[in-house]
């Protein structure tokens, strides 16, 4: 433990996509597996407030944490390695920067001076930076800088961060760039020089890279090491590869034998032990070998994405590993399904989860989804849009209620078994306005859910506006789908299950944000369960 707060900034060079979050997650791993309490933020460049508006084909998902905040899925990649929840605070973004600014300016706080972005914007910048720290809850903060070195955008970040690597003096803050290394096939040879303008650009901000990791296909020489450590005054053992790996778990073993976090703990004159990875290589070894095979179908409209749905593939492989199975996880585009061909699509599978999503596009796919695997007895886990599809679908086929539906598809629907929630019928601004976040649930005793979890207590994480509507919960229960969870403070139905079913059930939250790679989801490791044991039945 420190006296003060070590700070470590990473920034990206010569291409976006390069995996800084990785990085951060791995690099704070193996901080966390010394003894050394570290967390991790992310500063985004783009002016939305937050990415809750954002299509994920713009930016994949939107990540809730346990305070309602929609995030970068950055933030799930922190949590799942480190087990610690994130929050509000480890998200900051250029809109609510300037947001910020922009209000204080407003209540004239600033004395009649004209508002600039030195010092104005920076300072706010800095701040935010600083909140983590100043809370006393870690040793180390990690700091990922999105985009890349160069971009407009991210030039006020990198001038913050300019200004607290001298604020904060020597050995407490330092900055690792992710770079790089193309090959160059036609040649047979990796180029450095990228990643030597890179550097450049980023020491004409007057920012110097203290660490410099390489993002490479090849193993990079001892001879390029030393050119990348001669020309980007870095130490050579500064210089640290980044090869691809079969699995971003693998990650936080390569920077150990790199010996990332030996370099990073000598240059903040912190103490360096040999890391504590037990657990994880335990974790790694189940996923690595797996005794069997699965395959779950995922359905939804943004499958040809996968970061649209990185959480609950994640899941899987938490959920896999923990039953030594192998997840082959199948996309299934709703758009595309239906009567005619849903068989066909569906019924190789051992299990099928249907995806969260908002809008009207492709739901008859998923509803045709649902109905075949409740008819034909396949395990099925609907999450939130799933859990509603799954309600419609019974009280359409089941109850005979033949225009069942959503009110966010028809909001003239005869029969909204699903409907806005009274708290949102006013709301007219679209962003950070859903029911967020984490919220109780009690489970009924005896029913599926109960079994899974073991308690009768649990939280979990929302994101939506519509809800299960209680004037049809009589008419849906006698007809054999039972609504298990609910909210013990609102009333409203969290849960629901088919008990005559092997395996299915809806919920209204997103268990794929709390699965970890130390505590895999009770509901993906029960749903991976039942998967497996269907397919030997079959």
């Amino acid at each position: 433990m420190t006296t003060t707060p070590k700070y470590i900034f990473v920034t990206g060079g010569v291409s976006s996509s390069l995996g800084k979050g990785i990085i951060a997650a791995s690099l704070a791993k193996l901080l966390q597996a010394q003894g050394y309490r570290t967390t991790i933020q992310k500063l985004d460049p783009y002016i939305n407030v937050d990415p809750g508006t954002l299509n994920p084909y713009e930016h994949g998902e939107c990540y809730v944490t346990d305070d309602g905040a929609e995030t970068d899925l950055d933030l799930g990649h922190y949590e799942r390695f480190l087990n610690v929840a994130t929050s509000q605070a480890n998200n900051v973004t250029t809109g609510r920067i300037y947001q910020s600014v922009i209000d204080k300016e407003r209540r004239g706080e600033f004395l009649g001076k004209t508002v600039q972005v030195i010092p104005h914007i920076t300072d706010e910048i800095k701040h935010r930076i600083q909140i983590l720290g100043n809370s006393g809850d870690y040793d180390i903060i990690i700091t990922e800088i999105g985009g890349t070195v160069g971009d407009i955008e991210s030039l006020p970040y990198i001038e913050a961060v300019r200004q607290l690597q001298w604020d904060l003096g020597e050995n407490n803050a330092l900055v690792i760039h992710l770079t790089l290394i193309p090959f160059l096939s036609a040649a047979g040879e990796l180029k450095t020089k990228p990643t030597q303008h890179s550097v450049k650009t980023l020491m004409e901000s007057g920012v110097h890279a203290d660490i410099l990791v390489c993002r490479t296909e090849h193993q990079l020489s001892d001879s390029i090491k030393t050119k990348l450590a001669r020309f980007c005054n870095v130490k050579k053992e500064a210089v640290i590869q980044s090869i691809d790996a079969s699995t971003i778990y693998d990650v936080p073993n390569l920077m150990l034998d790199e010996g990332l976090d030996k370099v990073v703990l000598e240059k903040l004159a912190l103490k360096s032990d040999t890391p504590d990875l037990k657990r994880w290589n335990e974790f790694l070894s189940r996923h690595k070998n797996p005794k069997s095979e699965i395959t779950i179908g995922l359905i939804g409209k943004y499958v040809e994405l996968q970061d649209s749905y990185k959480s609950i593939l994640e899941s899987f492989i938490h959920a896999g590993a923990e039953n030594e199975v192998s997840v082959n996880v199948e996309p299934i585009h709703s758009a595309y399904l239906n009567e005619g061909n849903v068989a066909f699509k569906l019924e190789h599978l051992d299990g099928v989860l249907v995806a969260p999503g908002f809008g009207e596009r492709g739901i008859e796919g998923k509803i045709e989804a649902v109905r075949y695997v409740r008819e034909n007895n396949i395990p099925f886990l609907g999450i939130c849009l799933g859990m509603q599809m799954a309600v419609i679908e019974f009280a359409r086929n089941v109850l005979g209620l033949e225009d069942a539906n959503s009110s966010e598809m028809d909001e003239n629907c005869k029969h909204p078994v699903i409907d806005l929630m009274e708290s949102q019928k006013n709301v007219v601004d679209k962003g950070g306005t859903m029911r967020l976040g984490a919220w109780d649930c009690t489970l009924k005793e005896n029913s599926l859910a109960h079994s899974i979890y073991g308690t009768s207590a649990i939280k979990e994480r929302h994101r939506h506006r519509y809800e299960f509507n209680d004037d049809y919960k009589k008419q849906i229960e006698e007809a054999g789908m039972k609504a298990t969870g609910f909210n013990p403070e609102t009333g409203l139905v969290e849960i629901v299950e088919i008990p005559s079913h092997p395996w299915f059930i809806g919920v209204q939250y997103h268990p794929e944000y709390k699965s970890t790679v130390a505590s895999p989801h009770p509901l993906f490791v029960a749903f991976v369960e039942a998967a497996l044991k269907f397919k030997n039945k079959k």
